[in-house]
C-alpha cells in the first residue's frame, strides 16, 4: 500500500459514524437509570444467608454483576460525550434519518424475543425452544434475497447447527454446571 494511501481517513460506513454527542449522553443517562434500577431489583431478592448457602447459590448475583456494569459503562459513555461537547450551548441533538439503520430491523429482532419468551418457551423442551430462536434469528438476519438460492441454503444450515449447538450447549451448561432446572 502506497504511503498516500495510508494517510487517508478510511470512510466509515453510515453505522459506524459516531452519533452525535447530546445522543450519547441521553442513551448514557437511561442506561444508567436501568443499571441502578436492576442492581435496586436484585438486592431485594433472598440473600444467601437466608438460604443457607454460598454467595454463588444468591438469586441476584449475575444480575446485580450484570446491573453495574451497565451503570459503569453508561457513566463512561456520559464523561465520553461530555468531553465531546455534550453540555456546551448549540450541541447537535438527534440526527436527521440516516442511512444504514432501520427500525424494522429491530422490530423483527423485538419479536423474535417476544416469540421465544411468550410461545417457545414453556411449550418445548428448552433446547429446542433455544435451537429454533436461534436458527430464526440468525437466518433473518443473514438472508440475503440477491443471493444465489445455493448460499441462502449454505446459510440456512449453518444457522441450523449453530442453533441446535447454542440449544444443547445453554442446557448443559445450566443443567450441568450451574445446576439449574430450565423451563
Amino acid at each position: 500500500m502506497a504511503k498516500a494511501d495510508q494517510d487517508q481517513p478510511q470512510a466509515l460506513l453510515p453505522h459506524e459514524e459516531p452519533l452525535p454527542p447530546r445522543v450519547d449522553l441521553w442513551v448514557a443517562v437511561v442506561f444508567f437509570a436501568l443499571g441502578v434500577a436492576i442492581v435496586s431489583v436484585a438486592a431485594q431478592m433472598p440473600m444467601f444467608r437466608e438460604q443457607q448457602g454460598e454467595i454463588y447459590n444468591w438469586p441476584g448475583l449475575v444480575p446485580t454483576v450484570h446491573g453495574t456494569i451497565v451503570a459503569l459503562l453508561s457513566a463512561w459513555l456520559a464523561v465520553r460525550s461530555i468531553g465531546r461537547g455534550a453540555l456546551k450551548p448549540g450541541a447537535q441533538g438527534m440526527p436527521v434519518r440516516r442511512e444504514g439503520y432501520s427500525n424494522a430491523r429491530l422490530a423483527m429482532a423485538a419479536g423474535l424475543c417476544l416469540v421465544f419468551t411468550a410461545g417457545l418457551i414453556g411449550r418445548l423442551p428448552f433446547w429446542l425452544a433455544a435451537a429454533l430462536f436461534v436458527t430464526g434469528f440468525i437466518t433473518l438476519f443473514e438472508w440475503r434475497r440477491e443471493a444465489a438460492p445455493g448460499a441462502n441454503l449454505r446459510r440456512l444450515a449453518i444457522a441450523t447447527l449453530i442453533g441446535v449447538g447454542t440449544g444443547v450447549a445453554v442446557v448443559l451448561v445450566f443443567e450441568r454446571l450451574f445446576l439449574v432446572r430450565l423451563p
